[in-house]
């Protein structure tokens, strides 16, 4: 997907020149005002930029140096927002109907494949005002989904629930993730969401694309400290290997294993953990007698100095093939106790009960 676009409104302007995947989940991540939202309205077509150019899987919808720029009702995308803007008056069933007209779409067994997909089959014959927040936007997502679209766009879809509610919807965006075969571009500014749903990153900051790449490896970037603030932290992707009689659930990954509070998931099932830089401390070698379970052998890589005084960011490579990258957040004293440099032997020691 192409998307370059140049805008300005007093005080604020968008600059964007991206290539991002055709498949996959990208989040557009950001402080609030940074112009996430503004680049998917572009997106969308319900902003024109003077100067843009949007291409997807090879199909250009807008390019103003060709006077071309088609509409927002004639791009074939679904369009989720913060509100699930139903029909009041009408039932669940019937606003999935509606979604299915618009794209003259028949097909009765995709129809229920969404419904089981999205948890929503007992509700169909409700009034859409008799719905909580997270099944409004379960049926929002169906909704968008069933008109076929190439590209699904979705405005913090979460923002305006509670966290019992975002908690209940998240399971559901997975299997989204999990089960879509076309892009979906998830605007947000939480990180939990970001690590567990999107595949490449996107980092918006003041109308400008400040950094992207696949999430993973975009997360552990030290240049990047500045936009996370107090949200610094990666993403591991590991395999369920065995639910522990004592409600813990281990799982593992190229570089070890960690010891996570119990996961509703079966054995063998991939997942993804996210480890927080303040959850995770340093030592030069294994203690037997502590209560942390989580130890894992890492090589310092690189160290960088934080915004808060007396703190740095320490950059891990763990041990074995593949292995991923940790981040560490510690003071500047403990590193220069410990001897802590690029080519240091280390162990990172992350308590299990911190990992959700």
């Amino acid at each position: 997907m192409e998307v370059r676009f140049q805008l300005g409104y007093a005080g604020f302007s968008l600059d964007v020149d991206l290539r991002l995947p055709e498949t996959g989940v990208t989040a557009l991540f950001g402080p609030s005002g940074s112009g996430k939202t503004t680049l998917l309205r572009c997106i969308a077509g319900l902003e024109r930029a003077p100067r843009g150019f949007l291409a997807v899987a090879g199909e250009v919808w807008q390019d103003e140096d060709q006077k071309r720029f088609l509409p927002t009702h004639q791009r074939p995308l679904g369009l989720v927002f913060q509100e699930a803007s139903l029909f009041p008056h009408l039932s669940v069933r019937q606003n999935l109907e509606y979604g299915m007209k618009r794209a003259g779409n028949t097909d009765a067994a995709g129809f229920d494949a969404m419904l089981r997909l999205l948890g929503i089959g007992a509700l169909l014959e409700r009034a859409s005002g008799n719905l909580s927040g997270g099944e409004r936007q379960r049926v929002a997502i169906a909704r968008a989904l069933l008109t076929r679209p190439r590209l699904l766009l979705m405005d913090e879809p979460l923002a305006a629930l509670d966290l019992k509610r975002k908690q209940e919807i998240l399971p559901y965006l997975e299997r989204l993730h999990d089960e879509l075969s076309i892009p979906v571009l998830y605007v947000s500014h939480a990180p939990n969401e970001v690590a567990r749903l999107a595949d490449y990153l996107v980092l918006i900051d003041n109308g400008r694309a400040v950094a992207c790449g696949p999430l993973l490896e975009t997360l552990a970037r030290l240049d990047l400290s500045h936009a996370f603030g107090d949200d610094l932290g990666v993403v591991v992707e590991a395999v369920i290997a065995e639910h522990e009689a004592d409600g813990l659930t281990r799982l593992e990954f190229p570089g070890g294993k960690l010891y996570v509070s119990e996961r509703d998931k079966p054995l063998g099932s991939r997942t993804r953990c996210r480890i927080d830089a303040s959850d995770v401390s340093l030592a030069l070698a294994a203690h037997g007698d502590s209560s942390i379970l989580n130890v894992l052998s890492a090589t310092v890589t690189a160290v960088s100095p934080l915004s808060t005084p007396g703190h740095a960011l320490v950059q891990l490579r763990l041990h074995g093939d593949g292995a991923p990258l940790l981040l560490a957040r510690v003071t500047e004293r403990s590193c220069h106790a410990l001897g802590i440099a690029p080519g240091r032997e280390v162990v990172a020691q992350i308590k299990a009960v911190a990992l959700l």
